[in-house]
């Protein structure tokens, strides 16, 4: 580091004489301009003289010649002096200029290392770069301790009637533990009240149950809820689930999206960028993944050296998961009663979401298709007049609520 700052202060110092000579200088090294000019004077005098003797000028053209000649040099000359007192008087404006060049060169370059350089550290080869991203890979906290190094965070406001039904839920699984559709419907409970850590034991508890039968989606599941339960940064244990998803589904773009996070943390931006700027290009535009891409994904290309990246096309909002007809089935193993106040709680409170702050077409639709599962028509047709009212100025988001509204029974 002592070497990098010996040779950056001496390229400065360099720059800064060579900039101080030429100001103090004040003239070439064959003299002021006036000095050539007088030179160039005589000697065209002199070629004159020469004419007039030859007799290839009149003498009247050559003395009108020498007398313009004289007059420039008289001219000439007086020039030469007054430049004299004039470098003289301005020699103190010059060093005071000078000073300030070597102090703009010296602050600005320190400044301008101080914001854009990393002090402190050395020569980051990409050879160098790549061993530590490896390192910090494989010496990155394990999902335990990055949970014990979260702050404790607030309970998700709920209807105390849906607790009560989620704590039924949980003895239910409690006395019946190889209830796979009751593993299903507690873990998906668990992750919409915040309770991560139980989510995804939950999940892993139902990916065992599964057996052979497991899907890339189960593992995708569960990366997310390790992920989440984890402030948003992807553990060993998170990337062991990614892998299951990939070799079951290498297009998943839930692990896509996971995996270049996960670059991202260790120190690998470029590759990063390329899993995103791929996946974000492959859509589909309403992937829950795309917005959050979108706002990260210009940093990461600036640090991956990429400096005139674009984004594509701003896609709509991204769809967000809500209940639908794999949700009532899902609570099969609780009483009618139960099942039927848990899932029309889970309806309710999309319904109010979207009322109160809006949300994507596809989520309008998940709203309209689980009211028909719950025979709710009615409401569901009042729904279907505000979408209308809503996406009128989008055909494309309106078919889309459309389709649920079919699936309600509520239009053909």
């Amino acid at each position: 580091m002592t070497l990098f700052w010996i040779v950056a202060g001496a390229v400065v110092l360099v720059v800064a004489a060579l900039l101080v000579m030429a100001l103090l200088r004040g003239e070439r090294a064959t003299g002021p301009a006036e000095a050539y000019d007088l030179q160039v004077y005589r000697d065209q005098l002199r070629e004159i003289e020469r004419d007039a003797a030859r007799g290839t000028i009149a003498p009247e053209e050559a003395e009108r010649l020498k007398t313009e000649v004289s007059r420039r040099i008289l001219a000439a000359d007086a020039r030469i002096q007054g430049g004299a007192a004039s470098a003289s008087r301005g020699s103190g404006p010059g060093k005071v200029m000078a000073a300030v060049i070597v102090l703009a060169l010296i602050g600005g370059s320190s400044l301008l290392y101080l914001r854009l350089g990393a002090p402190g550290y050395g020569d980051l080869g990409l050879q160098a770069r790549i061993s530590a991203a490896q390192e910090a890979r494989a010496n990155r906290p394990s999902q335990d301790e990055a949970e014990a190094q979260l702050p404790a965070q607030p309970p998700v406001e709920a209807p105390e009637d849906y607790l009560a039904l989620v704590e039924r839920l949980r003895t239910a699984v409690t006395e019946r533990p190889d209830d796979i559709q009751g593993h299903i419907l507690l873990a998906r409970s668990e992750a919409a009240l915040g309770n991560y850590a139980k989510a995804y034991a939950a999940q892993r508890r139902l990916i065992s149950l599964k057996g052979d039968s497991v899907s890339a989606k189960d593992y995708a599941d569960l990366a997310d809820m390790l992920v989440l339960a984890a402030g948003g940064y992807v553990s060993p244990e998170a990337e062991q689930a990614l892998d299951e998803v990939m070799r079951r589904d290498p297009d998943n773009g839930v692990a896509r999206y996971y995996g270049g996070l996960m670059m991202a943390q260790t120190g690998r931006p470029d590759t990063a960028f390329r899993i995103w700027d791929k996946l974000l290009r492959e859509g589909p535009a309403d992937a829950p993944w795309a917005e959050p891409i979108r706002e990260q994904i210009p940093d990461l290309a600036y640090a991956a050296g990429v400096n005139d990246y674009e984004l594509p096309a701003a896609p709509g909002a991204p769809a967000l998961a809500g209940p639908g007809a794999a949700d009532v089935e899902a609570a099969s193993e609780l009483s009618d009663e139960d099942r039927q106040q848990m899932i029309e709680g889970m309806v309710d409170r999309l319904g109010a979401r979207l009322a109160e702050q809006g949300g994507s077409p596809q989520e309008w639709g998940q709203l309209l298709g689980a009211l028909g599962v719950l025979g709710r028509t009615e409401q569901a047709a009042a729904i279907w007049q505000e979408a209308q009212a809503i996406f009128a100025a989008q055909p494309d988001a309106l078919a889309i609520v459309r389709a649920g509204a079919a699936r309600a029974g509520v239009v053909e």
